[in-house]
């Protein structure tokens, strides 16, 4: 049965009949300089299979030597998620045969994780908290990349070869895990987008990775079950993997909830395996059966000794814990002045962090707001991506901001400049100089187009001579349209007015 065909109960049936339950696993690469176990660096897009080397391709003979910085950023991402840390954690292998897996094992961490038993409270678009406890973060290795080449879907189903990128093998991750979530009924895909984005956030404050979700660099499985109401014990889970943004994971959760559904009031079984989310449509498709821990046959990893971090570093590593995003937001939010309802919203938007980086970077929080939440965001929303997704940065807004501020752009300039940065023209500043696009400040020049316009429309010219300001309007637009935009719409007035005196 393909996803074009799968039947889905309606929504408010699933929550009638069902109680979901679920667990969410995060993976994040962390930001470090070079590979896990390797020297090899992570830089992103490079050309394939050219940032590899024996070890992380498990070439016979070669033994892994862990990244310290990697085990810095576990440790503060633990503490920052209430975790304990571990005193003696060990790495093992996770043995699995796939092409994208060169060692035919990860190494992993499994029954001794780094950091265990913490949870994250975030809040939810209406303001309700919600408290999503952590099973545990542990270090692990990334998986090469493959290229099903000559199919229709890009999936291997179908392809007519395959190709495969080790740049990404190796590349330090750390996987953390809920605990099973329940309760959330009817509100469990927005509780499970409220807490991937809480802890994007956690980790962008943490400057341990850049947390690009178009990237991979962050990437949700979601797993889901649903339970009948009378039931005292889980039903049996699907587990979506590699959902690479905010609303895809409220998507995919929402569509498992209504597949299942529909499935088990139909008499069948849900299957334990691993889906494919299809960002074109929202659905998912089957991948492969899902193994148990006893399939990976985990064992310790001979080549790597336990990771036993000195108790006076750990302590010294809380204290570099940055003041958490939430705390940040309250502090900026009284600072502002604004409400607990216009502070929500913009944190539902996703714009908050950003404008407060625009403000940071010199803009007024006046101006910043009201260029994140009305023209970026529409772009946003025309471009089909998330606001933080936007290929224009904070720093580059407040320039933009600045040059309005120094008049030398209108705001309608301003947008044409913003727009040519988010479509990879360059810095604004450049843009501006290579457009010709600052406002026009030579009164002369603006004095003949004004002159031009009051002899083009002499009937309105007359008008304003009689007292009728308000008719300055359409002279006004005309020197507007003959300069480009590029005239101080007030000055011009100014210049009107004073003609026909």
């Amino acid at each position: 049965m393909t996803a074009a065909t799968t039947e889905l109960l309606d929504y408010d049936q699933v929550i009638a009949e069902f109680n979901p339950v679920m667990g969410l696993e995060v993976h994040v690469e962390l930001g470090t300089e070079t590979k896990m176990f390797c020297g090899c660096p992570t830089t992103f897009g490079a050309d394939p299979n050219t940032q590899v080397c024996p070890v992380c391709l498990g070439m016979p003979g070669s033994l892994p030597v862990v990244n310290a910085k990697a085990i810095e950023s576990a440790i503060r991402i633990g503490l920052a998620l209430n975790c304990s840390i571990r005193p003696s954690s060990v790495f093992a292998r996770k043995n699995y045969f796939y092409p994208d897996q060169p060692k035919n094992y990860q190494i992993s961490q499994y029954d001794e994780p780094i950091a265990f038993d913490g949870y994250l409270d975030v809040v939810l678009p209406d303001g309700t908290p919600w408290r999503i406890d952590i099973e545990r973060a542990h270090m692990e290795e990334d998986t090469g990349k493959s290229l099903h080449v000559g199919g229709a879907t890009g999936r291997i189903q179908g392809a007519d070869h395959s190709l495969l990128d080790y740049n990404r093998a190796g590349v330090p991750l750390i996987e953390i895990v809920t605990k099973p979530i329940e309760g959330a009924g009817e509100r469990a895909p927005e509780v499970a987008r409220a807490y991937v984005t809480a802890l994007r956030d956690l980790l962008k404050a943490l400057e341990v990775s850049d947390v690009r979700m178009d990237q991979g660099s962050l990437r949700c499985d979601a797993n889901v079950s649903l339970m009948r109401k009378d039931a005292t014990e889980f039903g049996t889970r699907s587990e979506t993997k590699n959902v690479n943004s905010l609303k895809s994971v409220e998507v995919a959760v929402r569509y498992e909830m209504r597949r299942q559904a529909a499935l088990l009031l139909s008499g069948g079984e849900v299957v334990q395996e691993t889906r494919h989310f299809h960002e074109t449509d929202g659905t998912t498709s089957a991948g492969r059966r899902k193994e148990t821990a006893e399939d990976y046959r985990y064992f310790p990893e001979p080549d790597l000794p336990p990771v036993q971090p000195d108790s006076a570093w750990i302590t010294e590593l809380g204290t570099t814990l940055p003041e958490m995003p939430w705390v940040r937001r309250a502090r900026i939010q009284q600072d502002w002045g604004v409400s607990d309802e216009v502070m929500r919203d913009l944190v539902n938007v996703g714009a908050i962090d950003l404008i407060i980086e625009t403000v940071e970077a010199g803009a007024s929080p006046e101006a910043a707001r009201g260029w994140w939440v009305s023209f970026l965001a529409q772009q946003a929303k025309t471009r089909e991506v998330e606001l933080a997704d936007l290929p224009i940065s904070p720093a580059q807004v407040a320039t933009i901001i600045g040059l309005v501020d120094e008049g030398k752009l209108t705001t309608k300039l301003a947008q044409q400049v913003a727009t040519a940065v988010l479509d990879g023209e360059g810095e604004p500043e450049q843009i501006v100089a290579d457009r010709g696009l600052e406002v026009v400040r030579d009164d002369s020049a603006l004095q003949k187009a004004v002159d031009d316009a009051l002899a083009a429309n002499p009937d309105i010219a007359e008008k304003i001579r009689g007292g009728k300001v308000q008719a300055a309007g359409k002279i006004v637009g005309d020197v507007m349209k003959a300069t480009r935009g590029q005239a101080d719409p007030a000055r011009v007035k100014e210049l009107v007015i004073a003609a026909c005196s």
